[in-house]
């Protein structure tokens, strides 16, 4: 198997996939249109990685839905999709994570953000997130994270 992708931006045959990845990754399958995605693809063109951004009431800008291809993971597939949106959008962008991904985002230029730090949408989901992980609904805690 090659280590070897390109970027691209999504196509509509992309959205099946796009699904596929984020259901696999467990994270949030709300607003996914396949219009705001740059996806991964090997040399075979198949779809290996995925991230869009979302824009919410408040005016912020949300780097999510990044999934890559468990087999697939650790070779810079995640990384060069961040990398296209930092490029792509104009700062701050904002994300929202699992604990155990800070690492990977705080290496990419994120920080985390205090609660009085975050706009209306994010301190609203943030909230959220506390009081489903209190009640053992969510396994980990969710990370508020900004660039620039």
């Amino acid at each position: 198997m090659t280590n070897t992708f390109k970027l691209r931006p999504a196509q509509p045959s992309d959205a099946p996939r796009i699904r596929e990845l984020v259901r696999q990754a467990r994270i949030n399958p709300l607003g996914l249109d396949w219009r705001r995605f740059v996806v991964a693809v090997s040399p075979q063109e198949e779809v290996i990685g995925c991230g869009q951004v979302k824009s919410h009431f408040d005016g912020s800008r949300e780097l999510a839905s990044l999934a890559v291809e468990p087999d697939r993971q650790g070779r810079g597939a995640g990384s060069a999709i961040v990398r296209y949106w930092l490029g792509a959008q104009r700062v701050p962008l904002y994300l929202t994570c699992r604990e155990s991904l800070g690492p990977f985002y705080r290496r990419l230029g994120f920080r985390v953000l205090a609660s009085e730090e975050m706009p209306p949408y994010f301190r609203r989901l943030h909230r959220l997130a506390r009081w489903l992980h209190a009640l053992k609904l969510f396994r980990e805690p969710i990370l508020v994270m900004k660039y620039g």
